[in-house]
């Protein structure tokens, strides 16, 4: 290994790693900086490829391939973790709390990651950690990743990303950018996405377009539908995380808005609005601002339904009946003087002809 690299940019050093453990395994420093495997490592990631191992098991020698990582523990020390090689990965149960749907095993089995932000359990502390979710393409092995690290350049390949691109990345969805350039100055198109065993944005090229707006079209649904239903048509106590308390919960199941705050978002960021229980549909309606203030601000002032009376229903308005002109926008009164003259004159009603 280079011994002119910068030590800063690493999170272990070759001293701290258990070497002895490292011989049990068949490996030492020597054979995995000939495998450039040791920049990775002392880095904090996975080996970036497999690395062929013997475990001597004492009655049987045992050969495999893995892919090594570095962990501190609980004591501090730094412990080798091997990372083997499954037939498939295992999406059938639970991971960290977290229950696969059929379009969760989809993108994770044909682009490696899931493709949307979901709340995982630390099972040791029981904190709910928003986060990412992929395999390892090497071992089929999921590995979660938390969204608060995520990390979105500014720009891919010279395109520089606006904010609903980035929002899109953040959110663990796949993003189809057209018009990039590689480094030999070719154009080129592609679909990139955040990888949580990479840890960076990747380039996938096998993705169709069309594949791209089917999975966003279905994320997109998700999202909408992310309130559970409740078919006994009974409110939620708690609603995105946040409990309601007896006064507001009591107003809530009556049908009444009630004002939330204390919400997070999937950034970690708080925000706050008013939530409706609609009983005819079992769901939760949410606003950021109140139902009511919006109603009253969507309401037709006094201006304009005089103008909509006399202009479109025929009405008449006594100070301006006699205009010959459609009202303008807001109009109430005549707006010049020549309309004033129009409203004094009054037509004398003429006699009948014998």
């Amino acid at each position: 290994m280079d011994n002119n690299t910068d030590n800063q940019e690493y999170r272990f050093q070759p001293e701290q790693i258990d070497w002895k453990t490292m011989e049990k395994f068949g490996l030492n420093q020597e054979k995995l900086e000939k495998m450039n495997a040791m920049d990775s490592l002392l880095r904090g990631f996975k080996t970036n490829t497999l690395i062929p191992i013997t475990i001597n098991l004492g009655t049987a020698v045992s050969k495999m391939d893995v892919r090594l990582s570095l962990q501190t523990g609980d004591t501090g020390q730094v412990a080798v973790h091997l990372h083997g090689i499954r037939k498939e990965p295992n999406l059938n149960n639970t991971f960290l709390g977290h229950q696969f749907t059929d379009e969760d095993k989809k993108n994770l089995k044909e682009s490696g990651n899931m493709g949307r932000v979901v709340d995982l359990v630390n099972l040791k502390t029981d904190e709910i950690i928003p986060s990412v979710i992929s395999r390892d393409r090497l071992t089929n092995e999921l590995v979660a990743y938390r969204a608060e690290y995520m990390k979105i350049p500014d720009e891919i390949k010279g395109i520089k990303l606006d904010e609903h691109q980035k929002q899109t990345l953040l959110e663990g969805r796949p993003l189809y950018l057209e018009g990039m350039t590689s480094k030999k100055g070719e154009p080129f198109d592609a679909t990139v996405q955040f990888n949580a065993d990479k840890r960076y944005v990747e380039f996938l090229f096998n993705t169709k377009p069309s594949q791209l707006q089917s999975q966003q079209q279905s994320q997109e649904q998700k999202t909408s539908n992310q309130q559970p239903q409740h078919t006994d048509k009974e409110a939620p106590k708690v609603f995105r995380g946040k409990e309601l308390d007896d006064s507001q919960y009591e107003k809530f199941k009556a049908g009444q808005t009630i004002y939330i705050d204390g919400l997070t978002d999937a950034k970690g960021k708080a925000y706050q609005g008013y939530i409706t229980f609609n009983k005819e549909t079992s769901k939760t309606d949410f606003s950021f601002t109140h139902p009511n203030k919006l109603k009253e601000e969507a309401k037709p002032t006094v201006d304009h339904k005089t103008q909509t009376a006399v202009n479109t229903q025929g009405k008449t308005n006594e100070a301006t009946k006699n205009l010959k002109e459609p009202l303008e926008s807001k109009q109430q009164q005549p707006a010049n003087k020549q309309q004033e003259d129009q409203q004094k004159k009054v037509r004398k009603p003429r006699g009948q002809k014998l």
